[in-house]
């Protein structure tokens, strides 16, 4: 018997091939204003809504709309612009819901931005980091229940979460570019308090480079059902602690919009390389 998440997500593809629409190989997600352009736009922007089964709120700064791109002939990429957050009331499976349908479609590949508060003194906001690892302190995992065993097994290895040869493939192209990028662990909090300084202290001495409130709930969910994922994060301000300077979710979104176009070339690059899928 179908389960009732099983069910939404089949309906969906449906819709999606109803419309004639061609399928991904890749997804991108991009995060707090970082939803520069990619590429050829095969189809306008769409809002979320078209394709998901439950109501949809928007954060500032996530405009909540995807579209198709062709980076190079014949690859087709979801581009999603802005995600869902747990700390808005969504379930983990609503969270990870666009993540899911792209991989049934089709989409091997993950690709994501996001912006993070730093947590190492030497970081400064617009730094470009890598994401190699993360530790997942949301208290929430969209693995739980029982899923299809042709989603993935039931208990995925999560050493290689983050793909090495698109870790290896995006750190090429961002020195051929001669954009600097770092490479760090992400902490995933629920939100949507920032953190404490002795919140902040206690993530550096676990081994946290960076902290924000998304992307990991994604990666699970992706590498169960078989993606590469590759996230890059952008530093968007200082951890609480580590400076003197008073958390702003409008900072957040200035420096993720002024570090968008070396995102946007990054990203641009990867999608159209041969490597990438």
């Amino acid at each position: 018997m179908m389960s009732c998440l099983e069910n939404e997500l089949n309906d969906a593809v449906a819709r999606w091939d109803d419309q004639g629409l061609p399928r991904p190989s890749a997804l991108v997600v991009a995060g707090s204003g970082l939803s520069a352009g990619m590429g050829r736009r095969i189809t306008e922007a769409r809002p979320f809504s078209d394709f998901l089964p439950f109501d949809v709120r928007a954060v500032v700064g996530h405009p909540l709309e995807i579209e198709l791109l062709e980076p190079c002939p014949g690859r087709v990429v979801l581009y999603a612009r802005g995600r869902l957050h747990a700390y808005q009331g969504y379930t983990p499976a609503q969270v990870v819901f666009q993540v899911r349908l792209a991989a049934l479609l089709g989409a091997r590949v993950l690709l994501m931005t996001n912006s993070s508060g730093g947590i190492q003194p030497n970081q400064k906001p617009g730094d470009l980091m890598m994401i190699t690892d993360h530790l997942n302190l949301s208290g929430m995992n969209p693995l739980c229940g029982t899923f299809p065993e042709s989603w993935g097994r039931q208990f995925p290895d999560m050493s290689r979460a983050y793909d090495p040869s698109l870790q290896a493939l995006l750190e090429r192209l961002a020195e051929e570019q001669g954009t600097a990028l770092r490479k760090g662990v992400y902490v995933s909090v629920l939100g949507p308090s920032y953190e404490t300084p002795a919140e902040v202290v206690m993530l550096r001495r676990m081994g946290a480079d960076a902290v924000g409130m998304s992307t990991v709930q994604e990666v699970i969910a992706a590498h169960h059902m078989g993606m590469r994922c590759g996230v890059v994060s952008v530093i968007s301000n200082p951890a609480a602690g580590v400076s003197d300077e008073t958390l702003d979710h409008e900072d957040v979104l200035e420096v993720g919009a002024q570090a968008s176009s070396k995102v946007a070339n990054l990203l641009t690059a990867a999608l159209a390389h041969p490597d990438l899928c």
